[in-house]
């Protein structure tokens, strides 16, 4: 089934995933002005904008409601969503998941600050109201250096408690150096689905080791400098491609050797290529005022839980594509006509850039209306829509769920190792950060996981 689409995974976020949510604006936004634009110029193409999957909040929600009732049973409670306070007028999709929860019956939600929780007569609550769960939006090394600001006892004690998702447990398997376990000595021990989704990765030490193919490298730091067009080196627990650099992207190879090396904790892996996770879109280009036809490099996150695939999250940009760095969202379609991804796209490219500058700037201004009613913005500010979908198959669906269930499994074997001491050597995590982790074991409890894969569905450019 994993043949129904190319590509691999670029990292795994087992901390607190976001964008399940602007998926969900960004559909509804896709669908009107894909209405819009069949209105301006019939596209022959059937599309699917209402596919469950295409909607990861709705199954999001009912994972956190379901944590709930296995505390509870069926008494109402309240569940909590913690984020960083800068952030809690600005994160539009923490905001709604407070909504989304007070619609559930029962249960009734609020976002917060960390520092708003308290304890009473023992019990971790919010202005009274005795806390069941715990969404965190931010990963443990913030949490640590949050407590120490503000002496969060209240959220420490929910954490052993296990009252937070994600599961502070899942922190140690949650670095990208996770990734050299799988392309290492014990691939065996992880799903085939896994391994052949992942790209070779090894720590960035001045070591002895194997390379992509199996050959021997001597030194690998040197090893990076000579082959530097076909790597990227990452933080370990880096965010939103910060200190990120790609071969040829970055052409300087001492820059970007140079930067790991004073940072540390990276790791080097092979680079996809970039034609492979790529897509061609039209645009406007307001300065010449013309319909462009652009290539976009694309993102395609993979949201799972306990009871498999939730949903996706559709990025695009450039590299690295990733709505923190400054790229956009689009919406996804599932194919219902007779053709293959490539001809669907190749349609709707051509039917789009057939139309007049000026209607298609009104149908992008549309857009950014829709955005700003919806309060469609991050923290760099409003959201970047794509004026097309992105298309697949029920096909690729299915196949993806198989993917995700494997990516589900081989985290239970990583975390499994973590706790017998078999991976010490990869996690670079201190001492008071870790202790957080062994007071919340994840052993396969709720939780919401991400694969950002750079996939293709079929319509990727020809190799360059």
């Amino acid at each position: 089934m994993t043949d129904q689409f190319l590509g691999y995974h670029s990292e795994w976020n087992l901390g607190s995933p976001g964008g399940w949510d602007y998926q969900r604006i960004t559909q509804m936004i896709g669908k009107r002005t894909w209405a819009k634009l069949n209105r301006i110029m019939p596209i022959d193409v059937d599309l699917d904008f209402d596919h469950p999957l295409l909607y990861p909040v709705y199954g999001f929600v009912e994972m956190l409601v379901g944590a709930h009732r296995e505390r509870e049973g069926s008494n109402s409670g309240f569940i909590a969503v913690v984020a960083e306070e800068e952030t809690l007028t600005d994160v539009t999709e923490n905001i709604n998941l407070a909504g989304h929860l007070n619609g559930v019956d029962g249960i009734s939600s609020a976002l917060m600050a960390p520092h708003e929780l308290e304890l009473d007569d023992g019990s971790v609550s919010w202005q009274g109201n005795p806390v069941s769960v715990i969404f965190m939006d931010f990963n443990s090394d913030v949490l640590l250096s949050l407590h120490r600001k503000h002496g969060l006892d209240p959220l420490l004690k929910a954490v052993s408690e296990g009252r937070v998702i994600n599961p502070r447990g899942t922190e140690p398997i949650n670095v990208k150096s996770m990734f050299e376990v799988i392309t290492g000595p014990e691939q065996k021990r992880f799903n085939p689905i896994s391994v052949q989704r992942t790209p070779w990765t090894r720590r960035f030490l001045h070591r002895d080791t194997t390379g992509p193919a199996g050959e021997h490298i001597g030194d690998l730091i040197q090893w990076t400098r000579e082959n530097w067009d076909n790597l990227v080196l990452k933080p370990e627990r880096g965010y939103s491609g910060m200190g990120v650099r790609v071969g040829m992207v970055n052409p300087d190879p001492d820059e970007a050797v140079n930067l790991a090396l004073a940072e540390g904790s990276y790791i080097v892996q092979e680079k996809i290529p970039l034609n492979l996770w790529a897509e061609e879109s039209p645009s406007i280009n307001r300065q010449t005022g013309k319909v462009v036809l652009e290539r976009y490099q694309t993102d395609f996150r993979c949201l799972m839980g306990p009871d498999g695939l939730f949903g996706f999250l559709v990025r695009f940009g450039g590299v690295p594509t990733n709505v923190g760095s400054g790229g956009g969202v689009q919406p996804l379609a599932v194919l219902r006509s007779q053709m293959s991804v490539r001809e669907a796209v190749h349609r709707i490219n051509d039917a789009i850039c057939s139309i007049s500058y000026g209607d298609l700037l009104e149908v992008v201004e549309g857009q950014e209306k829709m955005a700003i009613d919806e309060k469609f913005t991050y923290l760099l500010g409003p959201i970047w829509l794509g004026l097309r979908p992105r298309i697949i198959t029920d096909g690729q669906l299915e196949s993806l769920k198989e993917y995700c269930r494997a990516m589900w499994a081989d985290c239970l074997i990583l975390e499994k190792m973590w706790l017998g001491g078999e991976l010490d050597e990869y996690i670079s995590i201190e001492e008071e950060e870790l202790a957080i982790a062994r007071s919340q074991r994840w052993g396969g409890s709720a939780a919401v996981f991400a694969s950002d894969g750079l996939f293709s569905f079929g319509a990727h450019p020809e190799e360059e």
